[in-house]
């Protein structure tokens, strides 16, 4: 029964995230952590983590990360198929419908008028994962994480001021962070 439920999950999260793997993010949210509570908030960012980490769409590597978590190498291959089946079925038929009447004055009105609500998903997938990251729930209370906004800025001004390689100050970012956790369970 879980690995149906995986699937099914997962093929209304590719069905209906349209705009790329940051779009998906709401809807894997509210499936994995609201519906179906295989994962909790803590999980969830470890999950986009890894997601972003690992090679391939942040959709797809959900989709195996929490199969492979609920229901194993089985759960994987279902979440994992649940979630590319549409993908595969609309592509291909978009292709077809797409290449017949690619000059079609109405197809190009549709497609502009998606765009804004495809960036309103990524602007939210972006502030959820943000707030996650800077404020956590410890002993009941909601704890601002300061060495992870510290983090954040420094990495924006790696990537965006000095214009270094986005991998390379996610290594950074990570051997940052080891240095707070060293820094601090030395302080405490």
């Amino acid at each position: 029964m879980i690995l149906i439920e995986l699937f099914i999950s997962f093929l209304k999260i590719g069905a209906f995230s349209f705009g790329g793997g940051y779009a998906s993010l709401p809807l894997i949210q509210n499936e994995v952590v609201t519906l179906h509570q295989w994962l909790d908030m803590k999980e969830f960012t470890d999950l986009i983590t890894i997601s972003q980490m690992t090679p391939g769409p942040i959709a797809i590597n959900s989709a195996t990360f929490v199969g492979m978590k609920i229901a194993g190498g089985f759960g994987a291959l279902f979440a994992t198929i649940g979630c590319i089946l549409p993908s595969c079925i609309l592509v291909t038929l978009i292709a077809y419908f797409y290449l017949k009447y690619r000059n079609l004055t109405l197809l190009q009105e549709i497609l502009n008028k998606l765009r804004p609500a495809v960036i309103a998903l990524i602007f939210s997938a972006g502030l959820l994962i943000m707030k996650n990251a800077f404020i956590v729930k410890e002993q009941g209370q909601n704890q601002i994480q300061y060495a992870m906004i510290l983090n954040f800025l420094i990495c924006i001004v790696l990537l965006k001021k000095l214009k270094m390689d986005p991998i390379l100050v996610m290594f950074l970012a990570g051997f940052i962070n080891v240095g707070y956790i060293m820094l601090f369970s030395f302080i405490i």
